[in-house]
């Protein structure tokens, strides 16, 4: 049977088709556990035994501790995660019609691994920025829940080696099909104004929105035994989840902090993402003598939650033989010398004997000599702060499908190292 942890975890990731609604999704929790909302255009009065949070662009988010002990003593624990993961996004001026179809025309976002995307079941989610009736901008978070698009398949008999040597085109063959025309000539933009007239927000004009389609298939377990997790965006919301309920599980007096990241997946480099100021910004205002700062960031560490590759037995050969991690066999340390991922030799150390106090196995990973591997915000963050950071997450497959795969006791373990990270002083 699945635990608790692993229904919420489900439930959270289902219910947040994009970074806005994971962060949406996660103020309650905050909320409910006494944290005070604070925003960047404040001045803020921070004082010690206090729980804050912050938001930036509406995905990404900030939350911390500041603990009753000095933090000349303690340093900070930081756990970091990204709120984005590779799809579909919508394109600002998105109308085709092509032979009776209205479809839409979409961007990918990240890297997207493209062919499980057809002959889905696809929703929209996202935001949509309005004028209302007072000639007023304001911001909507939308969600359809319900399927409305699709991007069928080819027949078979149209393309004889698509079994064989099949390449996507995403300007060509990527495109939703979102209804049958039927010439009503309703456009995207017409049917975005009565779709938020029917949840009764009215509105005059629809100017800009970030809307990305997903997949409307919610997350569910699975296995002779129940022993995995299958849902869209595991990468990495299931990382934002655990590290969250980490930072609500922590002890009240010392200083920790949780931050998750927008647009991860596509470099960083943008206000809401790991290389802009976000957590800089709010370091600077924790800690506002600088001299103070660096002091406190050289005791700090930060451990940037991402999911790993675990070794995939139909590729096997795709792994370095001492380094294929397996699903339900704990977290994975992640490890590249060309500092893709942050983690080094010494702080790794310290969080092997975390885990065997905390009876959490660990595993390693590394990527073939003759391959690269993926990035994090760990090694971005690191570089900005100067904190020692180590980069770790769950094994799982299908890493950037619609639909990815996680075993079903890593994120309680998970959960057990982090919280025992953040109560390491």
């Amino acid at each position: 049977m699945m635990t608790h942890f692993n229904t919420q975890l489900l439930d959270y990731v289902s219910c947040s088709p994009t970074p806005f609604h994971a962060v949406a999704n996660a103020v309650p929790w905050l909320l409910d556990a006494g944290y005070q909302r604070l925003n960047e255009s404040d001045d803020w009065v921070l004082s010690p035994g206090g729980k804050y949070f912050v938001t930036r662009r509406d995905s990404s988010l900030i939350a911390f501790k500041h603990g009753a002990k000095p933090m000349l003593e303690t340093g900070i624990r930081i756990l970091g995660a990204h709120t984005d993961s590779p799809c579909l996004k919508v394109k600002s001026q998105p109308d085709v019609a092509r032979q009776s179809y209205h479809q839409v025309g979409v961007e990918v976002y990240g890297g997207v691994l493209l062919a499980p995307w057809f002959d889905r079941d696809l929703s929209i989610a996202g935001q949509v920025s309005v004028l209302n009736q007072d000639k007023a901008v304001e911001q909507h978070l939308i969600d359809l829940k319900r399927p409305v698009a699709t991007i069928p398949s080819l027949a078979i008999h149209l393309d004889r080696n698509a079994n064989n040597d099949r390449s996507i085109n995403a300007q060509e063959q990527m495109l939703p099909i979102l209804w049958q025309a039927g010439g009503k000539g309703e456009t995207f933009r017409t049917w975005l104004l009565s779709h938020l007239a029917s949840q009764g927000v009215v509105v005059s004009e629809v100017l800009d929105f970030d809307l990305s389609f997903y997949d409307a298939q919610a997350g569910a377990s699975l296995g002779v035994a129940n022993e995995f997790l299958a849902c869209a965006r595991l990468d990495n919301l299931l990382s934002c989840f655990v590290t969250l309920q980490s930072l609500l599980a922590s002890a009240e007096d010392v200083t920790n902090l949780v931050v998750l990241n927008d647009h991860e997946e596509v470099g960083s480099r943008s206000t809401a993402g790991a290389a802009g100021n976000f957590l800089t910004g709010v370091l600077d205002r924790l800690l506002p003598d600088t001299q103070e700062r660096h002091r406190v960031e050289t005791q700090s560490m930060m451990m940037s939650v991402d999911n790993a590759h675990g070794v995939h037995p139909n590729f096997v050969n795709k792994h370095d033989g001492n380094h294929g991690p397996k699903l339900n066999d704990g977290p994975v340390l992640k490890f590249d010398a060309n500092q893709s991922y942050a983690s080094q030799s010494v702080m790794a150390s310290r969080v092997r004997v975390l885990a065997r106090n905390a009876e959490v196995p660990l595993q390693d990973y590394v990527t073939r000599a003759d391959m690269r591997c993926g990035s994090t915000i760990g090694p971005i963050t690191a570089t900005l702060t100067g904190i020692e950071t180590l980069d770790i997450g769950v094994p799982t497959f299908a890493m950037h499908s619609i639909r990815e795969l996680a075993g079903a006791k890593d994120p309680e373990m998970l959960f057990r190292l982090l919280t025992a990270f953040l109560n390491d002083y």
